[in-house]
């Protein structure tokens, strides 16, 4: 049997048996206090991943020689890009072999995979799509550029057709992935597009937007603004409450004149075209699905692309497309603190698709699972970094500490340490668990930026993790007055026992004080640069 009509009738077979109640081992999203967990396997997972290439996952060939470099890298989770145009050269008519390659590969080599659905979009154009819908502009429609450009590269989302030829490709994927994957669960979530949205123009110029920018405001997100009024991001909630909150009316009339406009115009009618696409997705298989963005960060709309999930109209697509988990930002630029905090807000769990793969990868990985109990970190470009990158030295740390992240993310009781390069302060104040902590950044080394986490596994005791930062404790609880350091341990987690090496005191926690990374730089034997564990256990005195 030819391969791509065997694949379609496995499909239409596993669509005729399948049962919608999914498998309690599913992944999926689970709530522990303030904090969004993904649980694979029935336990959390943080996804120390990397993303590939983009056309790397195009070749299995091309794959053999990565998967071994990504052990070497010591991901636990690799993102690999699944395009239509492969899925479904002919209308109709599937082709899984790169799917099924995919997800052998990443068992083979003990990886969970994220697959990114590059279907009508990336990029903000729509390069991915198959040669039968490049190929017909009718059927297809454009998006409509200045002076009547037809921008060939780019599908309008005011088209039900393109909607909908897409969403069944999708729904496909998902479905064989259910036959193939579930109960072994390889593949554990899902990324609908990449990066939407049009530029240089802040809005779709053709007749199907226009017509659309001159009917009143869909009554959807209407109600929906009414009832979250209060609670709105201010970025919606200011400019709603500039025209007095009016409910009825155009675009205009409700959120008054201009580009932000636009935006919020191309935000709804992009998260309602891939809203569908996930919701036929999700009825095949609901696996946990997030969307990406190209971050609109110091540059104006049609700088970045107008109508993609970035933060100041997140609200928005979460009106628009509820059946969406996750709204994650593809992180490039410098202020990468002031970012995960936009995007990890308002019930929103903080994701990063894309990063820089440069040196302070490491740093950002600890603020992003330290401060924001991240899902996953996951530079671009993954099989370009080189086996001696500090971040392959972090991902080994943070595999040690997974466990304990699982149990203590949303309590209050985890706390990154970062120092990034802008940053002018020499430490930061934070509460972890019942404690003050005092972190300060290691001021003799200024070429060696401080990293590392904490996290309270008792309550007078820490694991402090990481280098080139100090740290003292004061208990905020009532008690004694004063606090210590009773002792301190360095060494390993090995299958989630605690193994201990020296016990650290003098020199290396500054008489008692503090709990110092490294414990001391003047012991070069001890290599100062090597991340490491410390157990920190803590009393109290009058």
């Amino acid at each position: 049997m030819h391969q791509t009509m065997k694949y379609t009738v496995l499909a239409l077979i596993g669509l005729a048996g399948w049962v919608a109640a999914a498998s309690p081992a599913l992944p999926q999203l689970r709530q522990q206090g303030n904090a969004t967990q993904l649980i694979v396997d029935g336990k959390p997972f943080v996804m120390l991943a990397g993303e590939l290439h983009n056309s790397s996952a195009s070749s299995l060939d091309y794959m053999r020689e990565v998967w071994p470099k990504l052990e070497a890298l010591h991901l636990n989770t690799v993102l690999a890009t699944v395009s239509w145009e492969l899925v479904e050269p002919s209308e109709g008519k599937y082709d899984f072999t790169l799917v099924d390659g995919l997800i052998t590969g990443a068992r083979k080599h003990h990886l969970r995979l994220v697959l990114l659905w590059f279907g009508s979009w990336k990029n903000g154009v729509s390069s991915y799509t198959p040669a039968w819908v490049k190929q017909d502009t009718t059927r297809f429609p454009r998006a409509l550029g200045k002076s009547n450009f037809n921008k060939k590269d780019l599908l309008t989302p005011f088209c039900d057709a393109s909607r909908d030829a897409d969403a069944r490709a999708f729904a496909a994927v998902m479905r064989h992935i259910r036959q193939v994957d579930e109960g072994t669960f390889t593949v554990i979530l899902m990324q609908v597009e990449n990066e939407v949205g049009i530029k240089p123009e802040p809005r779709d110029l053709g007749p199907q937007s226009a017509a659309a920018f001159a009917q009143p405001v869909p009554a959807e997100l209407i109600a929906y603004l009414r009832a979250h009024r209060e609670t709105l991001l201010p970025e919606i909630k200011d400019r709603w409450a500039a025209t007095g909150f009016k409910e009825t009316g155009t675009w205009t009339d409700v959120f008054g004149e201009g580009v932000a406009t636009d935006e919020i115009f191309m935000a709804w009618h992009y998260a309602r075209y891939i809203g569908a696409v996930t919701k036929a997705g999700k009825e095949a298989y609901p696996l946990p699905m997030y969307v990406n963005a190209w971050l609109e960060w110091d540059s104006k709309p049609g700088q970045y692309p107008v109508g993609g999930p970035v933060g100041h109209v997140m609200e928005i697509w979460r009106a628009a497309a509820p059946q969406i988990d996750v709204y994650a930002p593809d992180i490039y630029h410098a202020d990468f603190k002031g970012i995960t905090a936009r995007y990890h807000r308002e019930g929103n769990p903080l994701f990063v698709p894309e990063a820089a793969r440069d040196e302070a990868a490491a740093g950002r990985a600890f603020w992003a699972f330290g401060q924001h109990e991240a899902l996953g970190f996951s530079p671009f470009g993954i099989e370009s970094l080189e086996t001696n990158h500090p971040l392959v030295e972090v991902y080994q740390l943070l595999a040690q500490l997974q466990p304990i992240i699982g149990q203590q993310q949303g309590l209050g009781r985890i706390a990154g340490v970062f120092q990034q390069a802008d940053e002018k302060e020499e430490g930061r104040e934070v509460t972890v668990g019942d404690w003050k902590a005092n972190i300060r950044y290691e001021k003799r080394q200024r070429d060696k930026a401080a990293r590392g986490i904490l996290i309270a596994t008792g309550d007078d005791e820490f694991i402090v993790a990481g280098n080139w930062f100090s740290v003292n404790f004061s208990a905020l609880t009532k008690g004694p007055k004063h606090s210590g350091i009773l002792n301190i341990q360095e060494g390993r987690y090995e299958n989630g026992q605690w193994l201990g090496g020296r016990w650290l005191n003098g020199d290396e926690t500054g008489a008692n004080y503090q709990a110092k990374l490294p414990p001391f730089t003047s012991n070069t034997f001890s290599n100062p640069d090597k991340l490491r564990i410390l157990k920190v256990k803590l009393y109290r005195y009058e």
